[in-house]
């Protein structure tokens, strides 16, 4: 039992190390290569791991589980956070692509420009930045310059429109959604029946929005 739990343990580390010396863009991209080593290394990995019997087959869950929770615990350490996860890498800054920091997060410039001109900025110098996250993630903080103007820019007060929450999903109350607004299902009804609709079983989708409870009814269909 113990030589397989310190199997487990090995392994588990070894995995970890193994994705972390591939570099964030193995999240990032998938690429079919990228794609290929993490099936190769996760397969290789439990390869060697037999549980015998139920007993285990127990043993080795909560060995993983534990490892996970050990390894998340130790992430919140500023110094092991850098080791375990890994640091923001700046790819371009000030409408400058870094080509140092491209080589050594292994980003390609190919892919780097197909993100960005996704995101809706073609021209690089439209961007302040773009940051690589630890979670293969790219940043994209535009330029001031052609950022959409917003009630903010323009000192324009707004009021708070509400947030919509799910009351019919299916054909089915959502009952613990009603108790958030503190109404009922004879309330629900009632709302239903003003605006025309007797079966809620018509009805696909209905969310009610938590500032005023106006009711927005979807059925699912063109009519």
């Amino acid at each position: 039992m113990f030589t397989f739990i310190g199997k487990l343990i090995l392994l588990f580390g070894l995995v970890i190390v193994a994705m972390r010396c591939m570099g964030k863009t193995v999240l990032a991209q998938l690429t079919p290569p990228d794609l290929a080593a993490i099936v190769f290394v996760v397969t290789l990995s439990v390869s060697p791991i037999k549980a015998n019997g139920i007993g285990q087959t127990i043993a080795g869950i909560i060995t993983i589980v534990f490892m996970y929770l050990l390894f998340s615990k130790l992430s919140l350490f500023r110094r092991l956070n850098r080791l375990l996860i890994g640091h923001p890498s700046i790819l371009i800054k000030h409408g400058k692509i870094s080509k140092k920091d491209l080589r050594k997060t292994r980003f390609s410039l190919v892919e780097l420009l197909s993100t960005i001109r996704a995101a809706g900025y073609p021209n690089i110098r439209d961007i302040d930045y773009v940051i690589l996250e630890p979670n293969g993630e790219l940043s994209i903080l535009p330029n001031q310059s052609v950022v959409n103007l917003t009630p903010r820019h323009l000192n324009i007060e707004t009021d708070y429109q509400g947030l919509p929450i799910a009351m019919v999903v299916e054909g089915k109350i959502q009952h613990k959604n009603l108790k958030l607004i503190q109404k009922d299902e004879k309330w629900l009804q009632e709302e239903f029946l003003t605006q025309g609709f007797h079966e809620i079983n018509n009805i696909f989708y209905a969310a009610v929005t938590d500032k005023d409870h106006s009711l927005i009814v979807d059925t699912g269909t063109d009519n």
